[in-house]
């Protein structure tokens, strides 16, 4: 039996006969959503795997062919940003994108259990859980109830911006990106693992709420995120 996300397991592109090539190995992966958000920044999405054929044809299994880690703002919905449907992301979501037991958990069972290549961290920009962690940290100020958990979990990323002399919001932001890359094979030796045997990536990835568009920041392996398809071109192939 083939294990899910591997070519004999037919992960979400190629089972609906897109024209991007199976997203089986982390680089198509990437290359998939990378087209995926050059269609949506265009103004010329596809909306795949959205129909009822699809709905029904995934019903029994799932093969995500990305996890994204991403930040609860209302205006950071995966699907819609990166011009995919059911089954194709498994999605993952706290404010400010900060890890616990329950989001590594869920990144090790879709890399390990359903065989997801590709691990993204998906932060964006003006994001108020940083602008709540630097509003803390400059008033001495804690907040309310469980929001001390989030701000709690933004302070190491604001001591790091310092250190780096970086005082703007979206500098910040950046950097409390690739803070979560570490900090998820930091804490998780089962996706570290996964990376190291080259069977996942992870990249940290700024979105911009204006433009729409999402830019890598951070990589794991290193340059891995250089496989950015150019603007203009729709085609993950052109990655490859």
């Amino acid at each position: 039996m083939s294990r899910p996300g591997t070519p004999g397991g037919q992960p979400g592109p190629q089972r609906t006969g897109d024209r991007a090539a199976a997203a089986s190995v982390p680089a198509q992966a990437y290359a998939e959503l990378t087209a995926g958000n050059r269609r949506f920044v265009s103004g010329a999405p596809r909306h795949p795997n959205q129909d009822a054929g699809h709905r029904a044809a995934v019903a029994d299994g799932q093969h995500p062919f990305a996890v994204i880690v991403g930040c609860s703002d209302s205006r950071l919905a995966a699907e819609i940003i990166f011009d995919r449907g059911l089954g194709d992301l498994f999605v993952v979501r706290t404010a400010g994108h900060t890890t616990g037991p329950e989001v590594l958990g869920s990144v090790e069972y879709a890399v390990t259990v359903l065989g997801t290549p590709l691990v993204v961290v998906l932060g964006h920009d003006s994001c108020g859980a940083v602008q709540a962690a630097r509003e803390s940290s400059a008033t001495g100020t804690p907040p309310p109830g469980h929001l001390g958990a989030v701000v709690d979990a933004v302070l190491p990323s604001l001591r790091r911006a310092e250190a780096e002399g970086v005082d703007d919001i979206d500098g910040i932001v950046d950097i409390h990106i690739a803070q979560t890359v570490e900090t998820l094979l930091r804490q998780s030796p089962v996706l570290a693992a996964e990376v190291a045997q080259g069977r996942c990536a992870v990249v940290g990835v700024s979105y911009r709420l204006a433009a729409g568009v999402a830019r890598p920041v951070a990589a794991v392996p290193a340059g891995f995120a250089t496989l950015d398809v150019p603007t203009g071109s729709a085609d993950p192939a052109a990655a490859a």
